[in-house]
């Protein structure tokens, strides 16, 4: 049974910044008849008073002011109007109270600067879009600013990177909330792939040349097909015709990950699927997915997902 997961309180504010208040509208404001247990319940929340001009000339009513953050149990701050003007004194007490009281707050590209100047990310590690990283580490340095990934996700706080990796943070979020297999049906909704890791890396510099040679998606599809074999960047290489070298470049190139990081998603991934979907036994799913033993596995998936395989499946496993 999925738990009721609470208001979203999704903040608005003059000089609003369209796409990232778009991503989080999306993810948790639409209503998902597709599912037959409760959604979120979510309300746009103003940050200043009268009326709220949004990028692209749009104006936005929200549905009360920061008051309601005191009921919220998490908090949308989708990115910010400027990074180097203060946010209100009010919104960083507010965001206070909201987290002293347990509520997950997650901040979307400039978002951060909104955290960060709150304080609650002092000895926390942080992300924000490429251009801003060497910012918001000369800003703020008791924050450990890591200016390659998608999100951080630190518990409580959770903060992305450049706008697009805003919807990969909400969709981390709902799986934290309902599992896998829900997330990615709601990134099929988005017409979007399924959530991508948080340590993918947000900026790759080249495309990968769409030439035979260079296509790497068939290799990629032979080897979800093969995790439970013992897969290794030679093999890949070979099914690439690329030596080693070759492959190790262009394989991180086109992911962001370099291949053994990828296995080991791609195996967690269809773990978790396996542990929502069926009753295989975990010695049974560390086999399929590649595993020389289930102690091995339930380090990796412990490590990667935060709870041991059997507390998985307790909370997102079929019923």
């Amino acid at each position: 049974m999925h738990q009721v997961p609470g208001l979203v309180a999704i903040l608005a504010y003059d000089g609003l910044c369209t796409f990232e208040f778009g991503i989080a509208v999306e993810v948790f404001g639409l209503p998902r008849p597709e599912f037959d247990f409760p959604w979120y319940e979510h309300r746009i929340v103003a940050v200043d008073q009268g009326p709220m001009r949004a990028m692209g000339g749009i104006q936005v009513l929200a549905d009360g002011g920061l008051e309601q953050l005191k009921s919220a149990h998490t908090i949308i701050i989708p990115g910010w109007r400027s990074r180097t003007e203060p946010p209100p004194e009010q919104l960083l007490e507010a965001l206070h109270q909201a987290h002293a009281g347990g509520a997950r707050i997650v901040s979307i590209c400039s978002g951060v600067f909104v955290l960060a100047a709150s304080g609650l990310l002092n000895g926390l590690g942080a992300t924000t879009h490429w251009r801003y990283t060497d910012e918001l580490a000369s800003r703020y340095p008791s924050i450990t600013v890591d200016p390659d990934v998608l999100y951080v996700d630190s518990g409580q706080l959770i903060t992305s990177a450049g706008s697009a990796a805003g919807i990969d943070a909400c969709l981390h979020l709902v799986a934290r909330d309902f599992g896998a297999q829900v997330a990615n049906s709601v990134a099929r909704r988005l017409v979007t792939p399924p959530q991508r890791s948080g340590g993918q890396v947000q900026f790759i510099p080249a495309p990968v040349s769409r030439t035979p040679r260079n296509d790497l998606s068939g290799v990629m599809q032979w080897a979800r097909e093969r995790l439970h074999e013992p897969l290794d960047v030679g093999q890949l290489a070979s099914r690439a015709a690329m030596s080693e070298r070759t492959f190790l470049r262009h394989f991180s190139e086109a992911t962001g990950l370099p291949p053994k990081s990828w296995l080991q998603h791609e195996r967690l991934a269809r773990a978790r699927e396996l542990l929502e979907s069926t009753t295989l036994s975990s010695e049974q799913i560390a086999e399929m997915c590649g595993y020389r033993s289930v102690e091995s596995f339930r380090v990796a998936f412990r490590g990667s997902v935060g709870v041991p395989p059997s507390r998985y499946r307790e909370r997102f496993g079929a019923r």
